[in-house]
């Protein structure tokens, strides 16, 4: 104890005597990427970035994990931010610590396969813009769709980083689809493609321990790239993996600052580096300097973003993504779309019809997109098929996972499944066997045509080719064209702090302040009276102050039995005070009328209306087409995914109450059919 009576603390210097590990293990950091999309909706400014960034060039990370992924959506469409100013700003603030970004292949950093000239368009201005390492992987491990962007990334002598999308259909690694053979052999094809590094991205933390030592030590002994893995935390495992991992070999983890990591999102760096100290694998960061970047963030940055956080979950683990493989960002994306549609109660037959939705669409690995593509697929199907009859509800991109739009799946796709969701398509009833983006026509010089009078350069082209809708409202925010809506604005710590402080008096019950008021002493002139409004009895006090009787105050008694008559109380020296009569009763209330929709509420015929929340991405008719029964008429994107909503009944469209790019609630009425 100290001479004031507290406990001297003596800081430990763990870099004293610390000798340099002979094979250290690498780390690269994913909080600035995939630990924000993973806990808070890829909300994460870049504004909220900048405080750290300086502190974070100087820990040693191998690299740190900036852009790609959900971000480039996610930033255009909810945040008012240019994903490309971005790059530029951080690397600024970034002078040793190389940028790495996630490319979903020739789905670049969207849910759909774009065709070559805009891919390799992208690819271009990624790494004119600053971007180092190209983490690159297809959700169905097709390498074929590597082919296009691999070529850019070698050519601008970035490090083209090829990834193996981890999955399982038994509870441990093995069986007769994802076994060690397969990842071996996916090993040899990226290494054949010129791979720099090979990663085994564990998107759902599916990954055990012992089998991610049997995965690392195969794939090292089968190839010469060094190994990178990535495994989220979901189920828990991923710590205990990461140990077993670097006991096996491998080169590279990733972790994330302490703020952003656990839960859905990747084990923390600290325990970590803490865990290796001193051995031959010891990263060598300084745990001092990174506990200083916690506290920046805890106290900076954090508090703009808890509201993200599920408070009312006691557990930071999720066993049950063991069980349908659903990462977690995808899980609360399903979750939220069955809240908006008041079916949260359904959600175990969602997890049970998940597996069979999975296998008959050719078990693929569960990732972006094609986790989406599953599980919006298995939603539709618990509150759309009727009967016997399953898959009612189609989307746009089930139909062309079957047709082979996004290459080919693990196994094939159930033949009588495929064949249903074929019937119509506009491209064939036929599925293709080439690479996907062969058959895709040019579409660069469209995207470019389309936005000349608002597009300034390549970068603005590009948003709006990757995502039309979405894209060009963006781009008239930029450009003033339009007004943004305040729900993409930025919070400020202050803003967040007194949230907070509202939310903490909710819950104790403080919320509605009452104004406090003296209450003045009874004085000799207080009378007392009984009132007696309908069956209600009242004592009242009433105290003339140089005028009209005021009402001090009202107590209710308990009321008389009905069938006892009440006598009027005789008060002395009383004066006669008027009881105003009970009001009227109120007349019986009217039906409301209904509520007419955004236009043409007036028009008389059938009603196409909206049978989840989501956006208008275009109608298909106009008013005063004609349209025959089960036809497409407006295209709705609900959690990312296409449906194309049918007429129900034949006839003209006589009213179209919504615009592309419009949000719509559930039951919305989108157009009239007369």
């Amino acid at each position: 104890m100290s001479e004031h009576g507290k406990i001297s603390m003596t800081k430990v210097d763990y870099n004293k005597d610390r000798k340099k590990a002979k094979n250290p293990l690498k780390i690269m950091d994913l909080s600035l990427r995939d630990g924000h999309q993973s806990l808070f909706a890829t909300r994460g400014r870049t504004e909220d970035m900048i405080p750290v960034a300086e502190m974070m060039d100087e820990v040693g990370f191998w690299a740190t994990e900036t852009w790609g992924g959900a971000t480039f959506d996610t930033m255009h469409r909810f945040l008012n931010e240019d994903p490309w100013e971005r790059i530029r700003t951080l690397k600024r603030y970034f002078k040793k610590t190389p940028f790495s970004m996630l490319l979903r292949g020739q789905n670049l950093v969207g849910y759909r396969n774009y065709a070559d000239d805009v891919a390799r368009a992208f690819v271009e201005r990624a790494c004119e813009n600053g971007m180092d390492i190209f983490r690159t992987f297809d959700a169905l491990n097709d390498f074929r769709n590597f082919d296009t962007v691999v070529p850019v990334i070698k050519e601008f002598g970035k490090h083209f980083q090829g990834c193996i999308c981890y999955s399982m259909t038994e509870p441990r690694l093995g069986g007769d689809v994802y076994n060690l053979d397969y990842y071996v052999n996916k090993a040899k094809d990226l290494e054949k493609m010129g791979a720099d590094s090979i990663c085994i991205k564990d998107m759902a933390g599916l990954l055990a321990p012992y089998d991610a030592y049997e995965v690392i030590k195969a794939i090292k002994e089968a190839v010469s790239p060094p190994i990178h893995l990535h495994s989220h935390f979901t189920s828990g495992l991923a710590p205990m993996t990461h140990l077993k991992a670097a006991e096996a070999g491998v080169d590279i983890i990733d972790t994330c600052m302490a703020p952003y990591a656990y839960r859905t999102s990747h084990p923390a760096v600290e325990p970590l580096v803490m865990t290796l100290l001193g051995t031959n694998r010891d990263t060598g960061f300084d745990v001092n300097h990174l506990v200083k970047i916690d506290e920046k963030l805890e106290k900076e940055v954090m508090p703009k973003y808890r509201h993200f956080l599920a408070e009312n979950k006691m557990a930071i683990t999720d066993i049950n993504v063991l069980l349908h493989q659903t990462p977690g960002g995808m899980l609360s994306n399903l979750i939220n779309q069955l809240k908006e549609m008041d079916a949260l109660d359904r959600i175990d037959e969602v997890y049970a019809e998940l597996p069979r939705v999975r296998k008959e669409l050719g078990q693929v690995p569960l990732v972006t997109p094609t986790s989406q593509i599953v599980g919006i697929q298995t939603v539709n199907n618990v509150l759309f098929d009727e009967g016997d009859e399953r898959y009612k509800m189609i989307t746009a991109q089930v139909k062309d996972l079957c047709y082979g739009l996004y290459g080919k799946t693990t196994i094939p796709v159930d033949p009588d499944i495929q064949k249903k969701v074929l019937k119509g398509y506009d491209r064939g009833e036929e599925p293709i066997t080439c690479r996907p983006a062969e058959i895709l026509e040019p579409e660069l010089e469209q995207a470019k045509a389309d936005v000349k009078d608002l597009a300034v350069d390549i970068d603005d082209e590009i948003i709006y080719a990757l995502y039309p809708v979405t894209g060009k409202k963006f781009l008239k925010w930029k450009y003033g064209k339009e007004e943004p809506p305040p729900e993409v604005r930025a919070r400020t710590l202050e803003e967040a702090l007194k949230e907070q402080e509202l939310v903490a008096k909710a819950k104790s019950g403080q919320l509605v302040e009452k104004a406090q008021k003296d209450v003045p002493q009874k004085g000799e002139s207080l009378r007392e009276f009984n009132v007696f409004v309908d069956n209600e009895y009242f004592d009242v006090g009433v105290e003339e102050i140089g005028g009209s009787p005021v009402i001090s105050y009202v107590q209710p008694s308990m009321a008389p039995p009905a069938a006892m008559p009440v006598a009027p109380a005789a008060v002395p020296h009383a004066a006669p005070v008027a009881v105003p009569a009970p009001p009227p009763a109120p007349e019986p209330s009217k039906p409301a009328e209904p509520a007419a929709p955004a236009a043409g509420g007036d028009v008389k015929g059938t009603a196409l209306t909206a049978p989840m929340p989501g956006m208008i991405v275009n109608y298909e008719k106009k008013v005063g087409d004609t349209v025959e029964e089960g036809e497409t008429v407006v295209i709705l994107e609900a959690m990312k995914m296409e449906n194309a909503l049918p007429a129900p009944a034949s006839g003209t469209v006589k009213a179209i109450n919504f615009s592309s790019g419009d949000s719509v609630a559930k039951n919305d009425v989108l157009c009239v059919i007369g």
